[in-house]
């Protein structure tokens, strides 16, 4: 089980609307704090490093503008989270679709197959200065997702804020998954169990 909340307080490093509710529904309240980085100016090749890169370089963001010194001395520690993810599809990465084009080529892409979500969670104690992420991993299988879907999904603009284009808990795509192998709440930004682990490795007082 995670340490009980009131002994620690969380910051959300993520505008996420998906992440906030995931993290609502562990149990937990936050505050919000956005990186504001270039994420495509950090380039790697391999999904898996990618989005390693890119939760700790959010951290990295969000750490430079706080004064440090002032978490080091409360009594109660001060977790930061912050995460990514991609989409891989036929071997190559999905970031959030930047054209019309560019959703409407990922959308047409996944109908019928199925694509893998790649996430890091990166955990920071401000109080102790321990950092600890992990990686994981999900699959989804989509049945034939008509045109007609996929417009309505491009013109609702929504694709443009996710990772492939893909909000698995949209309705319009939500009846088209055949399966989710793995966790569904991974699929849509923060995977609970691996949060609450990283929580729980952050707060212990092992290196």
């Amino acid at each position: 089980m995670a340490a009980n909340s009131t002994d620690f307080k969380i910051i959300l490093g993520s505008s996420s609307v998906a992440r906030r509710r995931i993290l609502t529904e562990m149990g937990f309240e936050f505050e919000i704090m956005t990186a504001g980085i270039d994420e495509k100016a950090i380039r790697k090749e391999d999904p898996d490093e990618l989005v390693k890169v890119l939760a700790e370089a959010k951290a990295d963001a969000i750490i430079s503008r706080l004064k440090l010194t002032d978490y080091e001395k409360k009594d109660e520690p001060t977790l930061l989270i912050t995460s990514d993810i991609v989409v891989v599809h036929d071997g190559l990465i999905r970031e959030k679709p930047s054209t019309e084009e560019e959703a409407r080529q990922f959308l047409k892409g996944y109908s019928g197959g199925h694509v893998t979500t790649v996430n890091y969670v990166h955990v920071t104690n401000l109080k102790t200065g321990k950092r600890i992420g992990g990686l994981d991993k999900a699959e989804v299988y989509f049945y034939q997702i008509p045109d007609e879907v996929i417009e309505n999904l491009i013109s609702d603009r929504i694709v443009y804020n996710v990772a492939g284009g893909l909000l698995l808990e949209h309705p319009l795509i939500l009846p088209l998954v055949e399966a989710v192998i793995g966790a569904s709440d991974s699929v849509m930004g923060l995977p609970k169990d691996l949060t609450e682990k990283l929580i729980n490795l952050a707060l212990s007082q092992e290196s």
